[in-house]
């Protein structure tokens, strides 16, 4: 769908249908084909899950941006996970296998150019591997080690709350989608690495881990999904992803709150961003919470919870320094809706004073922040089935560059709008 048509009520039928469908309790077997006709609970019984999902995003940008349009876009997900312990008699071990199949054809890159991209699901059209790991814990639970193929945005600077959102930068930030290569190991891309996680207490975690910073084994300005659209590359070929993060887990007034306190740390080569030689190494350093700050004395499930997440970086080699995503969400929103959220999100990229200087040696206009307003409203419709109606609102996109298609002229500040649905199988 490349050119824009009226929405037909597509999105607010969705809207007003999830809605008014009452809300369900999850159950074990709760996807669209039930237990998979006694599958599932005999896989179980031999310790292997298996799951398979499908997220659509219809998205349009109504104003703004390089044109008008909407698009049609989505993954379908397939993954198993296998207990060693009743499976083969290894206590504490896990085996995980997962695969992506992206489909359709994303907002961002042909109508917006934002930074803070719309859609967290967007990606080029394949079918691919993503993960491929073994995990093992010690028998006290206190330590495990996860060795493979692994895609780190599953586990390093998460958000419980950020996650409820449909712009990307809501799951793996901005700061290194923007400055590692390819945007990291993280969604769809994934590369060999060990991690490591000790848990001393029920309050902390120390996690760190090392993985190959170049998923798909190509320069810094390669499109890495392009070099391995499989994802099977298994790749050792440039530098080293180094991570680490210290989780602490408390109660504010009796409500649950998680902190967390990283860096990461990559031994690469990274091109200046204006006088074009080499840097060796990268690095940020980041800080995120999760707070919930009030609980409902008539409903448990209805929670108000505030999360953000901060991150920075060396102007010289990066073309995002800093960046921000933080906001509130709100479970349980309306009667009778105990799976349903709600919530606001506001988002940050500040464009390094290098590559500004760059733009201006260029003769470009000098790029700056980009702004993000986002507000979602999640709800399950049926057991099997999450509608999410969402809005966005980004304010000098990509920082005030030209409009490719209107030479001379600024991107105007975009309207996206739009509907993601999830489907359970």
């Amino acid at each position: 769908m490349d050119v824009f048509k009226p929405w037909h009520g597509v999105w607010l039928c969705a809207a007003v249908g999830a809605w008014a469908t009452p809300a369900l309790a999850q159950t074990a077997d709760t996807g669209l084909l039930g237990n998979w006709d006694g599958l599932k609970p005999a896989l179980a019984t031999r310790g292997v899950r298996v799951n398979i999902n499908d997220s659509e995003n219809l998205l349009a940008d109504i104003s703004g941006g390089a044109k008008r349009g909407a698009t049609m876009q989505g993954v379908t997900t397939m993954s198993m996970d296998v207990n060693t312990g009743k499976a083969f008699g290894i206590p504490g071990g896990t085996f995980h296998v997962s695969a992506l199949q992206l489909h359709g054809r994303p907002l961002s890159p042909y109508y917006l150019y934002s930074l803070q991209t719309a859609n967290g699901d967007e990606g080029d059209n394949a079918t691919r591997l993503w993960e491929l790991w073994y995990d093992q814990a010690t028998p006290n639970g206190r330590f495990d080690i996860k060795i493979g193929q692994q895609s780190i945005d599953n586990e390093f600077i998460t958000s419980t709350y950020s996650g409820l959102f449909v712009n990307t930068m809501a799951g793996w930030p901005m700061l290194p989608s923007a400055d590692l290569y390819g945007g990291g190991p993280a969604y769809p891309l994934s590369s060999l690495g060990v991690r490591g996680r000790f848990k001393p207490n029920g309050h902390v975690a120390i996690m760190a881990g090392v993985f190959d910073d170049d998923p798909g084994g190509g320069a810094f300005s390669a499109d890495q999904q392009a070099l391995d659209p499989r994802g099977g590359r298994f790749s050792l070929s440039n530098g080293a992803l180094w991570i680490a993060e210290l989780k602490y887990t408390t109660k504010l007034f009796n409500l649950p709150g998680t902190y967390k306190l990283g860096f990461w740390y990559d031994s690469a080569n990274f091109p200046d961003q204006l006088y074009g030689y080499n840097h060796r190494g990268n690095y940020s350093i980041y800080g995120v919470v999760d707070q919930t700050i009030w609980q409902s004395a008539a409903n448990d499930n209805r929670t108000l919870n505030l999360f953000g997440r901060l991150m920075g970086a060396p102007a010289d080699e990066n073309l995002v320094d800093f960046s921000f995503n933080g906001g509130v969400t709100l479970t349980a929103p309306l009667p009778d809706r105990n799976n349903d959220s709600a919530g606001l999100d506001f988002g940050v990229a500040h464009v390094s004073s290098r590559v500004a200087a760059a733009d201006t040696a260029a003769g470009l206009p000098r790029q700056g922040t980009e702004t993000l307003i986002e507000a979602t409203y999640q709800a399950q419709a049926t057991s099997w089935l999450v509608l999410q109606p969402d809005i966005q609102y980004i304010a000098n996109p990509a920082g005030g560059i030209d409009n490719p298609y209107e030479p001379g002229k600024k991107l105007a500040n975009e309207l996206v709008m739009g509907v993601r649905g999830i489907v359970t199988f």
